[in-house]
């Protein structure tokens, strides 16, 4: 980044903070870049790409100039690319309104934090962003029985007895699947789920639909690829009382990742994943 300025990197910073500000929930990180330069006017040397490369040069430079956001508890960054601003990144904007001032404390920070050298960080974290962004679009390009079939067998995987699952022809039925604990179905509860696959987020009504089919002895798990609105999660996450547990896309895929070892074979083949190693870590 020699021929970027420590102000002009700090301007680039500051434009992060701002797309982030008002995202309780952070945004992916390939949307951050995108939106980049609708708030900020990039140069003829930030449009371009560096030798050898697909990437324009603005997109390298705020991945490498994040690293000291993250290492200084400012920006958090999930393993599925998506960033989040903190709390303690909202006083920094605040307490810096120089955006050079702002870049050279997250570099003080992270030079105090003597962490690893930031290529092999940044290696890292955009494997894991390409990675997620190819599984979530393998996952949503899944047909909805077919994946229906993924969720049966994950329950199976984390030991429950998958009693019916809904027919392909029954594609618009508000249970989806059947579960017990045992495999006579004989203890409570009884598992009902419904898979929402492809859509929006669902909102306070549909699941209040789903939560009014669940018996005494019956416990709900709703799953949707398109999420959740916030009023949902709200409401939901928040009433002891329910007896709903919510899955997004993120979700279902950590479970998956969880229990994979416990897999059938023909699970393992209808997704697939491989574990890869990388440096990481070192001084």
């Amino acid at each position: 980044m020699a021929d970027v300025t420590l102000n002009r990197i700090g301007e680039l910073l500051r434009s992060v903070l701002e797309l982030l500000w008002t995202k309780p929930d952070g945004m992916p990180a390939r949307q951050v870049l995108a939106f980049l330069p609708e708030v900020t006017p990039l140069t003829e040397y930030e449009r371009g790409f560096a030798p050898g490369s697909n990437t324009p040069r603005y997109e390298r430079i705020v991945r490498l100039a994040t690293m000291p956001l993250v290492k200084a508890g400012w920006l958090v960054k999930t393993p599925k690319g998506r960033w989040i601003i903190t709390d303690e990144g909202r006083q920094a904007a605040r307490r810096y309104a120089n955006a050079r001032e702002l870049y050279k404390e997250a570099l003080r920070l992270y030079e105090e934090s003597r962490q690893s050298t930031p290529s092999y960080g940044m290696v890292v974290e955009e494997a894991e962003e390409k990675s997620w962004e190819q599984i979530h679009k393998y996952l949503l390009d899944t047909h909805r029985t077919d994946f229906r079939t993924l969720v049966a067998e994950l329950l199976r995987a984390m030991g429950y007895h998958v009693a019916w699952v809904a027919p392909p022809e029954k594609d618009h039925g508000q249970i989806d699947l059947v579960a017990h604990a045992d495999p006579l179905g004989t203890s409570s509860p009884r598992i009902l789920v419904q898979v929402k696959h492809k859509g929006q987020p669902v909102t306070m009504e549909g699941v209040t639909s789903f939560i009014s089919l669940l018996g005494a002895n019956d416990y709900g798990l709703f799953l949707s690829s398109g999420g959740f609105t916030g009023e949902v999660m709200q409401e939901i996450l928040t009433d002891p009382t329910q007896r709903t547990t919510l899955l997004d896309l993120e979700n279902f895929f950590d479970l998956w990742v969880d229990h994979y070892e416990k897999l059938s074979d023909v699970a393992k083949q209808r997704f697939p994943l491989k574990k890869i190693y990388f440096l990481y870590g070192v001084d």
